[in-house]
């Protein structure tokens, strides 16, 4: 027999000591498991569980047969009191251990107790009841025999684990879960492990591991799915972000498109046929109107095939005598004119149903080329010519470009002009006088050298060009330079002169094949009025395109330079002013 140090009590052995130690004294409180009573000692507890809580422990049928029991066993009794006081104690412990679930979960979320009005009217009833249980001891040795039948080995409520007895189940939550506890071991010397990401204890380095392992697991899982959702939305970007781009460049294409065909439409390059196909049809349309008369469709439609067929033009476009009619009316008028240099003879020429809207480049020509054939200079070169049609016109400048003349425009216009609506320019005007071997070159006005954006350097460079001297010499002068092609955006015009007016400012005389022959006519009159030519007059201020071009004839051209300047228009150059 052991004795307790603290308050005498004797237990029959070292295991019934450590419980006794554990539950009496080392415990701050004992706690009913059953309705959270606290503030009484082991005994009294023990008495309240079995007044208090008959129903709930299933201990009013056995408390019966103790009774019974009890009678026929009182002979014994005197001899085992103190063994059966010990089998009390621990068969009503392995109650309360049968039920450590319900008491630890107690124990953790609530600190304090709700009975003590309970408590305080059966103190006393209880103790008088513990005394008259010392002395049946019979009756306590066969309670403990019932209790260990009814009540299954303790369970650990925190991990579950299952002792042989109460004492050991008491000493394990003591020892492996007293950081659960509201008191734990004060005693007890294994160290405590606490988690780093979410602070709680662990009285085991192995658990702690693989806590933080879940931990770990758990934030890879989540950063896995930011990286996929993230791979998603990245993916639903470049998707969105390609369609854009495919939309836009769909666009992009599809305007391409309708400029490209615009563009060609413009300089005819739209396969919608040349000269005689628009011809006819103009014709026709004049016929459906009512405007022109059946039988005058069919004659123009056989004047038309027979001018292509010889390759010279009918003439029906020409206006002719201009260039003498103004030397009589400058002669005798225009006060306000100090002096006048005309070109040489040229014959007017304007776009006709058959090239209306793209053909001036083509009218330009034959304008200057009416003017070289009418100049002795230039027989040797241009002898037995007469001015061509268009068709014609457009025949030898893919004439020219067969010969090797400026490969780099033959290959902008497909190497094909005839058929076509094709605009011509300053470049082809060269490339068909030179085949022809007459020596001219190109001038380029690439910028505005006025205000305004005015180009008067390009007035200057059409003075120097006429006239060798500036003072003294008559008022008209009828020079033996020919005419001078002048091209900007979209259109082109012939230059026959240049005026110097009293208060020294310059004006051009040139010829619009846009201009009608009825309205060129009015020049050919003798009693001609300066209001007439206020469509030959264009001043500075009249010209204000981003850019001008001229071809301006010099001569002819020997064998021997015409095949260096073929050579040379394999890279155009031009002369650029400023």
């Amino acid at each position: 027999m052991l004795s307790c140090d603290i308050c005498g009590e004797t237990v029959p052995s070292e295991p019934d000591m450590k419980a006794h130690l554990l539950i009496v004294h080392m415990e701050n409180e004992v706690i009913c498991p059953f309705c959270k009573l606290s503030g009484v000692n082991y005994d009294e507890m023990c008495f309240h569980i079995e007044t208090a809580h008959f129903e709930q422990n299933e201990l009013g049928r056995n408390f019966e047969r103790i009774n019974r029991i009890q009678y026929g066993t009182s002979d014994n009794r005197k001899d085992n009191t103190q063994q059966c006081r010990m089998e009390v104690n621990s068969s009503i412990h392995s109650a309360c251990a049968s039920n450590a679930k319900v008491s630890a979960q107690s124990l953790l979320k609530d600190g304090t107790l709700k009975h003590k009005a309970f408590y305080s009217e059966n103190l006393t009833e209880s103790r008088k009841f513990l005394k008259s249980k010392e002395k049946q001891c019979d009756l306590s040795k066969i309670k403990g025999s019932v209790y260990d039948t009814v009540y299954s080995p303790p369970e650990c409520p925190f991990c579950g684990k299952i002792e042989d007895c109460t004492q050991d189940m008491e000493t394990h939550v003591k020892i492996k879960h007293a950081n659960l506890l509201d008191t734990p071991v004060e005693d007890c010397d294994q160290p405590l492990y606490d988690c780093p990401l979410c602070g709680l204890i662990f009285t085991n380095y192995h658990i702690l591991q693989e806590h933080v392992d879940l931990h770990l697991e758990e934030s890879s899982f989540r950063q896995g799915m930011d990286r996929v959702q993230c791979s998603r939305d990245l993916e639903l970007a470049h998707h969105l972000q390609q369609e854009e781009d495919r939309k836009r460049r769909s666009e992009e294409s599809r305007q391409e498109r309708e400029e490209f065909q615009k563009l060609q439409r413009q300089y005819g390059l739209d396969n919608s046929g040349g000269y005689k196909q628009q011809l006819l049809r103009s014709m026709e349309r004049e016929v459906n109107s009512g405007r022109m008369h059946p039988s005058e469709f069919h004659r123009r439609k056989a004047d038309m095939m027979e001018s292509l067929a010889i390759g010279i033009d009918d003439g029906k476009t020409k206006t002719s005598g201009i260039i003498e009619a103004l030397y009589r009316y400058y002669q005798n008028a225009a006060t306000d004119v100090r002096r006048v240099w005309l070109s040489t003879a040229v014959d007017h020429f304007h776009s006709s149903f058959g090239d209306k809207g793209w053909g001036c480049g083509y009218r330009n020509f034959q304008m200057l080329l009416s003017s070289l054939l009418q100049n002795d200079a230039y027989d040797d070169c241009l002898k037995g010519m007469s001015v061509p049609c268009i068709p014609k016109i457009q025949s030898m400048i893919e004439d020219a470009w067969r010969e090797g003349f400026d490969p780099q425009g033959a290959s902008q216009l497909n190497n094909r002009l005839q058929g076509t609506k094709a605009w011509i320019g300053a470049c082809e005007i060269y490339t068909l006088l030179t085949s022809l071997r007459v020596k001219c070159h190109i001038v380029d006005f690439h910028k505005s050298t006025g205000p305004l954006g005015t180009h008067p350097r390009l007035f200057e460079w059409v003075l120097n060009y006429y006239s060798s001297e500036r003072e003294g010499g008559p008022k008209v002068v009828c020079t033996s330079k020919p005419p001078v092609y002048l091209q900007h955006q979209g259109h082109s015009r012939t230059v026959v002169g240049i005026e110097e007016r009293k208060n020294r400012t310059l004006c051009l005389l040139i010829f619009d094949p846009g201009c009608p022959s009825r309205e060129m006519q009015k020049l050919l009159k003798q009693d001609m009025e300066a209001s007439n030519l206020k469509q030959l007059r264009k001043f500075v201020g009249n010209l204000k395109h981003k850019q001008y071009q001229i071809v301006a004839v010099e001569g002819v051209l020997t064998t021997e330079e015409k095949i260096a300047r073929r050579q040379a228009s394999q890279v155009f150059t031009a002369e650029k002013i400023p």
